[in-house]
């Protein structure tokens, strides 16, 4: 047990306050960097799987009704050529990317059917505002569409 003189001080902190001290500023920095993410890169995923989602549903429907359905890109998103529209004429699957942003590299146009295996196809989205931000989405012909890396 250590004693002090009376009138003595100690100075500085024991290893216990700056352990203490050091996870506090690491719990912050973590925090601070998940808060911090790349939005364009996460709403770019948000879309490709959106899309993915639609073309196999698009697929689907060519299936079952023995109907061609191609889709294509537009100058303000896309569209599905050969599904019928609702009852109200509306168009039946959406045809809007969920962010502006986003855009389609070249001009693809993916047929969707009807036949249950199609040949391999992609499409490779891009954000506008970051061109160097890509994302390709692409199928075998035989599973679903699925994102996959682009490697430099």
């Amino acid at each position: 047990m250590r004693t002090s003189a009376p009138g003595s001080r100690n100075l500085g902190f024991t290893l216990l306050e700056l352990l203490v001290v050091m996870a506090i500023v690491a719990m912050a920095s973590a925090g601070v960097g998940f808060a911090l993410r790349d939005t364009s890169q996460v709403q770019l995923d948000r879309d490709a799987q959106r899309l993915g989602a639609l073309l196999e549903t698009a697929r689907a429907r060519s299936r079952v009704s023995g109907l061609p359905v191609r889709w294509r890109p537009t100058s303000t998103g896309f569209r599905f050529d050969g599904l019928p529209a609702t009852e109200s004429g509306a168009p039946s699957l959406p045809q809007a990317w969920l962010d502006p942003d986003t855009a389609v590299v070249g001009a693809p146009v993916l047929l969707l059917g009807p036949d249950p295996i199609i040949g391999p196809q992609q499409v490779v989205l891009v954000s506008r505002s970051q061109p160097a931000r890509e994302v390709r989405l692409s199928t075998d012909g035989v599973r679903p569409f699925s994102l996959q890396p682009i490697r430099p």
